[in-house]
């Protein structure tokens, strides 16, 4: 099944101007991947906040996909720094895998200030997407690279996620049967969690067979 993850290298390439200009400026793959985690989490803090107030105005959800993308961006750059301009470092591969994890587990857990989502499924998703990421780092100790197999990669949970926020803007305006969008949502993040489990057995079978 195909991931988000393959359209890196086009994604890369139209940021490799903007990474040979920050690398003018001097900024490193560090800097940009502990900017990315604070920057996440402050927007988790702001979402779960902000949205407890029944008069918030649901437009500034929008903030989360906008977010997901930038990231995306973010991610791209600080590797592309790292690999490119020789700034790889052993705390280096800390950061860019513990700060993914830490960003990605404070977006998804922003969400369940929501009421129609599920905080047994939100809390499930969040926990198989670490677990994925850990499998995924994983595959080294086998003798094998870091592995990004999907259905259900980084990108795609930002991707699926961000549907998911999309959905409550358009609840919030529109007003749809909170319960069918109750089951909608829902269902999503079941589906999200099913993939996330194929995910992990990808991974762990991949390494598996590339090493024997």
């Amino acid at each position: 099944m195909p991931s988000i993850y393959q359209l890196k290298p086009a994604f890369q390439n139209l940021l490799r101007p903007l990474v040979q200009y920050l690398y003018k400026k001097g900024c490193t793959a560090n800097q940009i991947t502990l900017l990315a985690m604070f920057l996440s989490l402050a927007i988790s803090l702001f979402i779960y906040l902000y949205f407890q107030n029944p008069a918030a105005n649901y437009i500034f959800l929008l903030i989360y996909p906008i977010w997901m993308l930038v990231r995306m961006a973010f991610n791209a750059i600080d590797g592309m720094l790292a690999r490119e301009f020789h700034q790889q470092s052993h705390l280096g591969a800390f950061y860019n895998e513990l700060c993914d994890v830490i960003a990605d587990s404070a977006l998804f857990m922003s969400l369940i200030v929501f009421s129609c989502i599920h905080p047994q499924l939100l809390l499930l998703m969040t926990f198989l997407a670490i677990l994925s990421e850990y499998t995924g780092v994983m595959a080294p100790l086998v003798g094998q690279e870091r592995r990004y197999d999907g259905p259900m990669g980084k990108s795609d949970r930002a991707f699926w996620t961000s549907v998911i926020t999309i959905i409550v803007i358009t609840q919030n305006f529109l007003h749809f049967s909170m319960t069918i969008i109750s089951y909608l949502i829902n269902g999503l993040l079941g589906v999200i969690c099913i993939l996330l489990l194929l995910t992990i057995y990808n991974r762990i079978k991949n390494s598996i067979t590339l090493q024997g």
